[in-house]
């Protein structure tokens, strides 16, 4: 009995394990909070409303068109993925990139100018989108380092620079009659991210690339780089101990730099996946920061803070997300999935009493196993 305890303890005492049952307990509190404002709003089919938003692209009827929104799915998806993963990578020294919305708004902003106004193909619009989105981010390492400037102030700031200036800077390639920027496939196809067959697993959906591959494969790298590398070791240093990391010899104002730089980068690419997609258009009349960079916060806290968690947290964000847009508009609000999304942001700020918790639980419970142990030598 006392090694089944034993055993029993060990795997919930694992911090992946505990990652995990914090997460299901976040998202199952947050469903049940947005059921009880359903409920406020209409009662009637608020257990409907709940079931449509969690089943997504399962309330189509046949499996090829369920395939297709699956990959709709998957195409936000892998931009939301990026930007969970440029506030993660950054966390890690200690910084809340808040100004990941503001570096996919430059990313998309430097991707659409050179497919649409340079004719560029899709590589150089992607390397341009992770230049402009880590130039945003230098800018905010700069402040942070060397005028010790808050990273969420300056990146606030970015945010609505960044917006109003993509927006004057893609008014030349507008529509006529519309706000948004012409289609990508009929200006300049070569800017397109290429498929290499994969929509066809998805019933031919056009806009499934190799975007949602790569940022999984981004994912993983990020990954490695945090628990394998010297570098890696220094980034988590740094957001652990500033003071101490730079004792040690470590330069902490060009690590807080190049991070930034790299979580810029992430983000601006995340913009590229998904506009050199083709699946939507920029408005250059929008006077509000894109969500995306901001449900990358849901995503990565979600995650547990570790990249291969952040995979599926960004998935599950999207995947209510989009499952909101097919309620009853003339009954529930689509953005009720926005809410149960920053109900779940809310929870994770409480991951780590969850933790403390029921490490206290598992030690209390080991040390009376141990007592009842010794009471029975006796």
């Amino acid at each position: 009995m006392g090694s089944s305890d034993n055993s029993k303890n060990s795997f919930l005492a694992k911090p992946a394990v505990q990652s995990i049952l914090a997460a299901i307990l976040c998202i199952i509190i947050g469903l049940f909070v947005g059921y009880i404002a359903l409920l406020i709003i209409n009662p009637k089919g608020a257990t409907e409303a709940i079931i449509t938003i969690l089943k997504n692209y399962f309330t189509y009827p046949t499996k090829a068109a369920a395939m297709k929104y699956l990959g709709n799915t998957l195409v936000k998806a892998a931009p939301l993925l990026m930007c969970a993963l440029s506030i993660q990578f950054c966390y890690q020294a200690g910084l809340f990139n808040i100004g990941a919305a503001g570096q996919y708004v430059a990313g998309a902003g430097a991707a659409l100018f050179c497919a649409l106004s340079l004719k560029l193909p899709w590589i150089v619009c992607l390397l341009a989108a992770l230049i402009a989105g880590g130039v945003f981010g230098i800018i905010v390492g700069l402040l942070k380092s060397y005028l010790n400037v808050n990273e969420v102030i300056s990146g606030i700031m970015l945010n609505w620079i960044g917006l109003y200036t993509v927006n004057m800077l893609l008014s030349g390639v507008k529509e006529t009659a519309s706000p948004y920027t012409v289609q990508v496939a009929s200006v300049n196809e070569s800017a397109l991210l290429p498929s290499l067959g994969l929509e066809k697993l998805f019933s031919n959906n056009k806009y499934v690339t190799i975007a949602i591959p790569l940022a999984i494969l981004v994912a993983i790298l990020i990954k490695i780089i945090l628990s394998k590398t010297v570098f890696g070791y220094e980034i988590k240093a740094t957001g652990i101990a500033k003071d101490a990391a730079k004792y040690s010899g470590m330069k902490e104002k060009r690590n807080v730099i190049i991070t930034l730089f790299i979580g810029g980068a992430l983000a601006g690419i995340g913009a590229a996946f998904l506009f050199l997609s083709g699946y939507e258009q920029w408005s250059v009349t929008q006077s509000s920061v894109p969500s995306m960079g901001f449900n990358g916060i849901a995503a990565t806290f979600l995650g547990g803070l570790d990249p291969i968690g952040t995979i599926f947290a960004s998935y599950f964000i999207q995947h209510i997300t989009s499952g909101g847009s097919y309620l009853d508009k003339n009954i529930y609000p689509s953005q009720i999935s926005d809410f149960i999304s920053a109900i779940i942001i809310y929870l994770c700020g409480f991951v780590l009493f969850f933790k403390l918790y029921l490490n206290n639980y598992l030690r209390n419970r080991q040390e009376r196993a141990k007592e009842r142990k010794e009471g029975g030598k006796r």
